[in-house]
């Protein structure tokens, strides 16, 4: 039987007897060797972290639970976050299980349709603001301040504790820590969590190694990689608009003490490893994930070798999230034909 990630890692997480144990089916995500890709890599041996596979769609429910949880445990009766979409679907779908009154502030435009249905689905009362996620981060920080309500975005520390959880779930699928994690950067809550979860499972000696983390920003959303905020980010990448990461600190720190690198990718570079995951890997996921492989394509690209060497790339949600990236960037026209054997035939015979 499932357990989730409270259950599982229950020893490495800020879990007392009055924390309530629970679960939506969160972790335990497939990790998935390259079956072509790997060939443009240098030959490397790479994988793929499904965090789509989580029960909303992307890698925030693994912390989510963790933050719910803590909520719980200290009465609160209502959840809060700001959110280009991911976020707002996790804290509803967890604050609709657990009986909390749920609140999401949104940039009034820029958040995919997927990600926002799945919230007002989930029961929350959504807020659309004039401005963007770096501003809505800002009102509901102040609100939380002033109401007794509890802030679960990512610069809630239980948000980090439970998405460092998929550090641990690599580890324990191959037997030891990867050579390079590559993984977007939009906050900066993941790239920290991941460092976290390595670095403790090397402490305890469950890894010989730490990977190099290797971050990727988009290039009109690249606030670390330009070392000052962005007060307008623009990108195809929803999930990576955002211009003051709040656990830029965070960031800095993995890659520096990891040995990595912090780099930003186009959104043309973007959306080509958006298509070649889908078409040579099979995996179709949202564009901001797509950064990942970017990233490792434009390193390999550039001479950085690869060769011999154990690679993952975290794919941090499901390509549902924003089906309308798909509609306007795959060139792949529906034929319609009528429904006759022999016409059919005759397509299949030109396919």
């Amino acid at each position: 039987m499932f357990t989730g990630v409270l259950t599982r890692y229950k020893e490495f997480l800020p879990i007392t007897e009055d924390t309530p144990i629970f679960t939506l089916g969160e972790g335990d995500t497939p990790l998935v060797r390259s079956k072509n890709l790997w060939k443009q890599i240098g030959h490397s041996e790479l994988y793929f972290k499904l965090e789509g596979c989580n029960p909303t769609g992307s890698f925030k429910d693994r912390g989510m639970v963790m933050a719910v949880a803590k909520a719980l445990e200290e009465r609160s009766s209502t959840i809060v976050c700001a959110s280009t979409g991911n976020t707002s679907a996790s804290a509803a779908a967890y604050g609709a299980y657990c009986g909390l009154k749920t609140i999401v502030l949104v940039p009034k435009t820029g958040v995919a349709t997927g990600k926002l249905t799945q919230a007002l689905a989930y029961g929350a009362r959504v807020l659309a603001i004039d401005g963007n996620f770096d501003q809505a981060l800002k009102l509901v920080r102040s609100l939380a301040d002033v109401q007794p309500i509890t802030l679960v975005n990512s610069i809630n520390p239980n948000r980090l504790q439970g998405q460092k959880t998929a550090a641990f779930e690599i580890v324990d699928n191959l037997g030891d820590a990867p050579d390079y994690l590559f993984i977007p950067v939009g906050n900066a809550g993941n790239i920290t969590a991941y460092w976290m979860g390595f670095r403790e499972y090397k402490k305890i000696g469950r890894a010989a190694r730490s990977p190099h983390m290797m971050g990727f920003q988009a290039e009109g959303a690249a606030p670390i990689v330009r070392g000052e905020i962005v007060a307008s980010p623009e990108t195809v990448a929803s999930a990576l608009r955002i211009g003051n990461p709040a656990s830029w600190k965070g960031a800095l720190a993995a890659r520096d003490e990891s040995g990595g690198v912090i780099d930003a990718v186009s959104d043309k570079e973007i959306l080509e490893a958006y298509k070649l995951l889908a078409q040579f890997e099979g995996i179709f996921c949202e564009p901001a994930s797509a950064a990942s492989l970017a990233g490792l394509l434009k390193l390999s690209r550039q001479g950085m070798p690869f060769e011999d060497k154990r690679i993952v790339c975290v794919i941090t949600g499901t390509g549902l999230k924003d089906p309308e990236i798909a509609t306007r960037f795959f060139d792949l026209p529906i034929q319609g034909l009528p429904s006759d054997l022999s016409t059919i035939q005759k397509a299949v015979a030109n396919a």
